[in-house]
């Protein structure tokens, strides 16, 4: 019984170990500071403003590649409101349309509202750098579950932005995105 016993502990103290690691070392562990200064840098106002393109995957909790996207976006931006319209074609066919609602704060902070989102979504731009949190809700065709949603966006030098996600519910990542945004010619 006491094998048993130690070999379950043992386990249970690696699981442990494994899962305060990924939140000191992993994807979750940053933070909008730790990119202060970086250059070039992001401004939601500028960059995701008029026209743009983004191609994407998301993964599945396995890792492979469960879906491809195209998506054609329009920015519009008003002092520090601003509209993200998004027109999402997934490679199994499906669409989507989402309109974020963005507030800019003085001081970098965002706040984001989506008709899918469940209450406001918080984040910040520093640096070369955006971060946002949110809850979404899925559409029923994908389950209807409400996933909590950390989205990282960073500038590249040739005005690209990347976006990588994930997806979790119960604290396990059950998805991830990776996208490129490009401003279209006007």
């Amino acid at each position: 019984m006491s094998e048993l016993f130690a070999f379950i502990f043992g386990l249970a103290l690696a699981a442990l170990a494994l899962f305060a690691l990924s939140r000191l070392a992993g994807f979750s562990a940053q933070r909008p500071a730790d990119y202060t200064g970086t250059e070039p840098a992001l401004d939601i106002r500028r960059h995701l403003d008029g026209p743009i393109r983004c191609e994407g995957v998301i993964y599945g909790p396995t890792g492979r590649v469960s879906s491809r996207f195209v998506a054609q976006m329009e920015g519009r931006w008003d002092g520090p409101q601003g509209l993200l319209d998004e027109h999402f074609h997934y490679s199994g066919g499906n669409r989507q349309h989402r309109q974020w609602r963005l507030t800019l704060g003085n001081d970098g902070h965002i706040r984001a509202e989506a008709d899918d989102i469940i209450g406001t979504g918080t984040g910040r731009q520093e640096g070369a750098s955006l971060q946002l949190k949110y809850r979404i809700r899925l559409p029923e065709s994908a389950g209807g579950w409400v996933l909590d949603v950390t989205d990282w966006m960073y500038l590249c030098e040739n005005g690209t932005v990347i976006n990588r996600s994930q997806f979790r519910k119960y604290g396990i990542k059950v998805a991830e995105l990776v996208a490129t945004m490009r401003q279209m010619p006007v």
